[in-house]
């Protein structure tokens, strides 16, 4: 704004002033403190708030003849931004809009500054047309810049010769090298969005990178096809694999510092049609709560679980597919009984959360440990609580019966589609029926789905959505006002509405850059299974999961579809999530 014409400063003035825009008396006292130490008026205005940054900008466009924009609450698409390197437009604090009549549209604070937009005619070889933005709007589209991936594409082509001489093994990749410098881009951009994944996938002429965020998978760059092998050999450097080795899967694992902190990272190559696939897991649990409550279980689920726990022995076991955060849900049992006058111990793969108190073994297959052997030897360390990180076979179900048969409390997880599926896959396994009836306590399923963001917006819910959820729980919700607290509170979820025929008032959240889709956060979906003496005697007669549930969901089991929509009601997801993650499950 101190570039702008004294003629130019004073016509912005007046216009705020004939328009009711500013108080002329703030106006008057903060010209005299311009007059005496100088500053620029219409800096020192927008810093005393006598008008906001963005009714500046705007009336400064219109007084200078150019076009305006707001950039606060767009969200700037990746491909467009990188008409210009990020390290350029922070420095100059211009953002690029896209290409028109072969010129190159920015906008800028002041753009009237022939020095800058000369500077960036010549850098990207093309005519520059400037319109105005605000400076948070300038920073709010700089904070869209997924990272500095320019450094990654000039490391394409600054490090061919490097690529080349760490793939024959001839020397390694220096750590402040491009490609290094790459990596730790795309590394503290994806810490930052708290993907829990990285993938790194060759295509035939390129190089896609995606992040898994709150448990959805996103494209976040293309690179060239060049940079693949650097990237690649300097990912299997830090994790002690075999550079030159492109025939096999390769599993490792290292850590990085992000942000100050300490993360985990594990790294699986594999061989595809147009190179190696890495995939990243990113073990970065500072941020995750272990409060079963705050993980979304509630009601009936959390009763359930609870006197589960409470009991001196038998097992716990929650289900469902990869990344339904089965194992959080063990930590978090595992935390709310921690005692210094009980023996935890248990054996993971990986150790994932490392917890003060509790003896936690990470399993090795090359070295012999696997699940089954590990168990034999906690069995001999005295303790009160086991911890099994999953049940993969039938010599460690049966360790695991025999551990809750002999007075301990046993935690552990399979892969199953329903609370209901668990038991007919032990008996599957070889596990007696008898066995099983007397030392099961609960039973947990469970999904991850996506939370409505707080930026939010209601809005009436369609036909489908209303018959949807009347369909699965119009039967539980309450039919009158004063049914509406003792029902909620029965249920777990507060403020439930009156069913209804003709629809309810859901909530979405506001879509941009900060919650992508409108959805920020995950929150469990869970179905639990007390095993009373009527299941019990379900098992010894070998019935089938849909009968089990049949049982269950009488005697007061809120199945997992139900679960979410009491979720969708009470704003904390939405049907789409409900039916994304949970539309296989009856």
């Amino acid at each position: 704004m101190q570039l702008l014409t004294q003629d130019v400063q004073d016509k912005i003035v007046k216009l705020l002033v004939n328009e009711g825009l500013v108080d002329e008396r703030l106006l008057k006292e903060v010209q005299a403190e311009v007059d005496q130490s100088k500053q620029p008026l219409l800096q020192a205005m927008t810093a005393k708030k006598v008008v906001d940054d963005e009714t500046m900008s705007h009336v400064m466009a219109q007084v200078m003849g150019v076009p305006y924009v707001n950039l606060n609450n767009v969200r700037m698409d990746q491909e467009i931004l990188m008409l210009l390197p990020h390290d350029v437009a922070e420095r100059q604090m211009v953002i690029p809009l896209g290409e028109k009549n072969g010129a190159l549209v920015v906008a800028m604070l002041d753009a009237s500054n022939v020095q800058a937009t000369d500077y960036l005619s010549s850098l990207v070889n093309k005519p520059v047309k400037t319109v105005v933005a605000s400076m948070n709007g300038l920073r709010a589209a700089l904070e869209q810049y997924q990272g500095d991936f320019t450094a990654v594409s000039r490391a394409a082509q600054a490090s061919e010769e490097e690529a080349a001489l760490a793939s024959s093994n001839i020397k390694t990749i220096t750590q402040d090298s491009p490609i290094s410098k790459a990596l730790a881009t795309i590394l503290d951009y994806s810490a930052k969005m708290k993907a829990s994944d990285i993938h790194i996938e060759p295509l035939e002429k390129q190089l896609i990178i995606r992040c898994r965020i709150d448990g959805v998978l996103r494209k976040v760059m293309e690179l060239p096809k060049s940079i693949e092998p650097a990237l690649v050999s300097r990912i299997k450097i830090l994790a002690n694999l075999k550079i030159d080795e492109h025939r096999i899967p390769q599993s490792g694992q290292f850590s990085v510092l992000v942000n100050n902190k300490e993360v985990d990272l594990r790294i699986e190559v594999s061989p595809v049609v147009w190179g190696e696939q890495v995939i990243i897991r990113i073990l970065d649990k500072s941020g995750t709560t272990l409060d079963i409550e705050k993980m979304g279980m509630a009601g009936h689920a959390l009763a359930m679980v609870k006197r589960g726990i409470d009991k001196p022995n038998g097992m716990i076991l929650t289900s469902g597919p990869t990344g339904s955060g089965k194992s959080t849900t063990l930590y978090a049992l595992t935390q709310r009984i921690f005692s210094e006058k009980i023996n935890i111990v248990t054996l993971e793969d990986p150790v994932e959360y490392k917890m003060d108190g509790i003896n936690q073994i990470q399993v090795n297959v090359d070295a012999g440990l696997t699940f089954a052997t590990g168990l034999r030897s906690i069995l001999r360390q005295d303790p009160d609580v086991v911890m099994v990180g999953e049940i993969r076979d039938n010599e460690t179900a049966q360790l695991a019966v025999q551990a809750a048969l002999t007075g301990h409390l046993v935690f552990s997880t399979l892969h199953t589609n329903s609370a209901a599926g668990i038991l007919p896959r032990l008996l599957d396994m070889g596990i007696e029926p008898f066995l099983l009836a007397s030392t099961l306590n609960t039973v947990i399923g469970q999904r991850l789905v996506r939370r409505i963001a707080d930026k939010r917006e209601t809005y009436p819910a369609s036909e489908n959505e209303t018959m949807q959820i009347n369909e699965l729980v119009g039967h539980l919700l309450p039919k009158t006002q004063g049914e509406v607290a003792e029902i909620s509170e029965d249920l777990g979820y507060p403020g439930l509405p009156v069913f209804s025929q003709t629809g309810y008032t859901l909530v979405h959240g506001v879509d941009d850059k900060e919650t992508p889709g409108g959805y920020k956060g995950r929150a469990g979906l869970y179905e639990t299974i007390e095993v009373d003496d009527d299941i019990q005697k379900l098992v010894t007669k070998n019935a089938t999961s849909s009968e089990i549930m049949k049982v269950a969901v009488e005697k007061g089991t809120i199945t997992m579809r139900q679960d979410g929509m009491l979720k969708v009601l009470s704003g904390i997801t939405s049907v789409d999530e409900v039916n994304r993650v949970a539309s296989d499950i009856a």
